[in-house]
């Protein structure tokens, strides 16, 4: 018996059952008698014990099964004719045994990890199975851990860093069989391409960081990587740089592109930045947003600028989203103002952290080029805080000028491990930003200065030379006249 006549058997044992023919599946064509009605069958595993309702129902399913053979849009008293393999391409899930159809119509309610599939719930015992040997792995390398740790580094002939070396690497060896114990979790990939593993509580399992980091790997880590070396952010900014955290720039709720031009309106406010880590445990980290195409018409060059800095930022896995406008927000000020206000601060909490230089809009001058604002996230080594005033002191006011990110970095520790960027332009409301803020420069247009060539005056040859005398004057206007140019 062929795959076709396979698949069809039922459809086939159902139509000569009607039409009082033998149930056999010979290759021949095969056509479907007109009926006048299209009633659907609510119960299929229902019995009537009446002639006429067994007649009825036989009818009913009849129609209906030569609907599903014909198409949804096909009428019902539509012929439908053609050899068992062609039919067998018009098969609907709907078509087929009583068991099929009837765990097709009761597993709606059914837990996905009790979906009654042989092969599925085979797979599931042969996975629990592993996962059990790789939880004994980590039990096991747990104790030597503890052993170690209560191990008199005097004995090693390194010493203590032989000690934590070795630490080290066994820690890391636990939290790769962690996520191979479930990597293979139906439940869990399920959870996690249903959006629902980057959940607060979720994202403290070694497991979901894994897939979180896989997944941005794959394309957002590409899109920025190609950002950093499209726009000149190193060596511009930094020497090197790699990132290892996910951040994603949002302007008014709406999600914006990295490297994407952006209206001065739209930028007059500080941003919020969706940012995911991958790594377990609690860190320190600042916020730096620097505008790298300042133009300096004096040296003729470009400087940077701080547009933006705030710090003590604590930060884990379990967060996701830092509004930048919230930072060192003073809660007390926001309450005893008016009732709105109060509405207003208990919908948005301040943020922890020290804002050290408050967000300046970016603009740009007429006839400048595109203005590229780098953020960057650094981490504190050893999460140790930073002072705010002593910020404040250095980069604000005069200091946002020829603002260098290397020198940040290396005075006080910090260690880039987040970029994102956007765009600005000189805009038709670029003017008005400018004036409400009382930023100077709205009236400076900056234009391309004319190259003067450095060639010689040509001499007049060949066709020219021969007509320069004053026989040829009203030629001169295509020689000697030419508007713009002198000789």
């Amino acid at each position: 018996m062929s795959k076709a006549q396979q698949v069809t058997r039922p459809l086939v044992r159902s139509l000569s059952h009607a039409a009082g023919t033998s149930t056999t599946c010979p290759a021949r064509t095969l056509t479907i008698r007109q009926f006048s009605s299209t009633l659907s069958r609510s119960d299929e595993g229902s019995l009537t014990t009446g002639t006429t309702e067994s007649a009825s129902s036989e009818a009913q399913k009849q129609a209906a099964d030569a609907v599903v053979i014909g198409g949804n849009n096909v009428a019902a008293t539509t012929v439908k004719q053609g050899t068992e393999e062609e039919l067998a391409k018009l098969l609907s899930p709907q078509l087929g045994s009583l068991r099929r159809r009837a765990a097709l119509a009761t597993t709606g309610n059914i837990p996905f990890e009790q979906l009654p599939y042989q092969a599925f719930q085979e797979a599931r015992k042969i996975l629990a199975k592993d996962r059990e040997e790789k939880v004994a792995k980590i039990v096991a390398e747990l104790e030597k851990i503890k052993k170690l740790e209560a191990t008199d580094p005097s004995i090693f002939r390194s010493g203590e860093a032989y000690k934590q070396k070795r630490l080290k690497s066994m820690r890391a060896y636990v939290e790769r069989l962690k996520i191979l114990a479930d990597i293979n979790d139906p439940m869990v990939k399920r959870r996690f391409e249903d959006g629902m593993g980057t959940a607060s509580g979720d994202m403290n399992k070694p497991i979901y960081r894994f897939l979180a980091r896989r997944k941005w790997c794959e394309m957002d880590r590409k899109i920025i990587m190609q950002r950093i070396t499209q726009f000149h952010i190193v060596p511009d900014l930094l020497p090197r740089f790699e990132p290892n955290m996910d951040v994603k720039l949002h302007f008014r709720r709406f999600k914006v592109p990295p490297g994407a031009i952006l209206n001065s309106r739209i930028t007059e406010t500080p941003p919020t930045l969706r940012m995911q880590v991958f790594d377990a445990g609690e860190r320190l980290i600042s916020i730096v947003v620097v505008d790298a195409d300042v133009p300096n018409p004096e040296t003729d060059s470009f400087n940077n600028r701080l547009h933006y800095l705030a710090t003590n930022i604590p930060w884990s896995p379990t967060l996701n989203s830092l509004p930048l406008s919230r930072i060192g927000a003073d809660s007390s000020s926001s309450s005893s103002s008016s009732s709105s206000s109060s509405s207003a601060t208990a919908t948005a909490p301040a943020q922890p952290g020290a804002l050290a230089v408050s967000w300046l809009p970016p603009h740009s001058q007429k006839g400048a080029p595109y203005h590229r604002l780098a953020v960057f996230v650094l981490q504190h080594s050893n999460n140790a805080p930073l002072d705010p005033n002593k910020l404040r002191e250095l980069y604000d006011g005069a200091g946002r000028e020829g603002f260098s990110l290397k020198s940040f970095r290396d005075n006080f520790s910090l260690t880039p491990v987040g970029f994102t960027m956007f765009r600005t332009v000189w805009d038709e409301n670029t003017a008005d930003v400018m004036a409400r803020h009382g930023l100077p420069g709205a009236d400076v247009e900056f234009r391309q200065p004319r190259v003067r060539s450095l060639k010689p005056p040509r001499k007049p040859r060949g066709w020219e030379a021969k007509r320069q005398s004053p026989k040829y004057r009203h030629l001169w206007k295509y020689t000697k006249r030419i508007k713009g140019v002198k000789f």
